[in-house]
């Protein structure tokens, strides 16, 4: 009868391991590289008909005139629609476009809009709520209230001027309004000589609705760094 004799299989060396483990980190690093941008991406994309909701909500409140301070503040709309576009270049008086859970169970609120409604349990679209796209300053206090019914991100708005040069429309500086025809500068509403300012607007998502965030000092941050919009839209309001 013959013995057997068993025999040990040889495992990976050293080497080997570190060859396998090296060859691993760089196949992870190459699928971050890749789809990392691709998840931003994502995360980033806005539809067309959500694009034209918010686009419509800052053409259409830009020239409301809201409640009883308004109707004090600016003369008419286009007013209104001149000093939110020349002051909006600083981050305490932001320009900031959503879309709200508006409560129609409740009375409307001296401005005319509606409540919010944070909590939906039981209750049905259409009857008890309305989803409503509002533009507002982060100076209005109504802002911070209606981000307990926030629905969606919140976009800050970016609106610069957009002026002839060269027979062309360039951008202007951020925080001014020029008289198109001569390039000088229009210090108020009445002074500006033509019936229509174009401008381009740019729509920044934020990464979140807290009102938190907004009352402290990263939204300022973000403001200045935000550099890059998700879309952008040339407008125009008129006299």
């Amino acid at each position: 009868m013959k013995a057997f004799t068993s025999r040990n299989r040889r495992g990976f060396t050293l080497m080997e391991t570190v060859i396998a483990i090296g060859v691993l980190a760089v196949l992870l690093t190459g699928f971050i590289i890749v789809f990392t941008p691709a998840a931003d991406g994502i995360r980033k994309t806005i539809s067309t008909q959500q694009a034209d909701r918010l686009t419509s909500a800052l053409e259409q409140e830009l020239v409301t005139l809201r409640g009883s301070t308004e109707t004090t503040e600016f003369k008419t709309g286009f007013n209104k629609a001149y000093t939110f576009i020349k002051e909006s270049n600083v981050a305490t008086e932001a320009l900031l476009v959503y879309q709200y859970r508006g409560d129609l169970e409740a009375e409307r609120r001296s401005d005319g809009s509606l409540e919010p409604k944070p909590s939906i349990d039981g209750k049905l679209p259409g009857e008890d709520y309305l989803v409503v796209p509002m533009a507002r300053r982060l100076s209005d206090d109504i802002f911070i209230e209606d981000l307990a019914a926030v629905e969606g991100p919140v976009y800050l708005v970016k609106p610069t001027q957009l002026i002839y040069d060269a027979n062309q429309l360039v951008l202007g500086e951020p925080g001014q309004i020029k008289n198109p025809k001569d390039g000088s500068a229009a210090a108020t509403a009445d002074a500006y000589t033509e019936a229509v300012i174009a401008f381009a607007a740019e729509f920044h998502p934020m990464p979140t609705n807290a009102a938190g965030y907004f009352t402290g000092p990263e939204f300022a941050k973000k403001f200045t760094k935000a550099k890059t919009p998700v879309f952008t839209r040339n407008l125009a309001v008129r006299r």
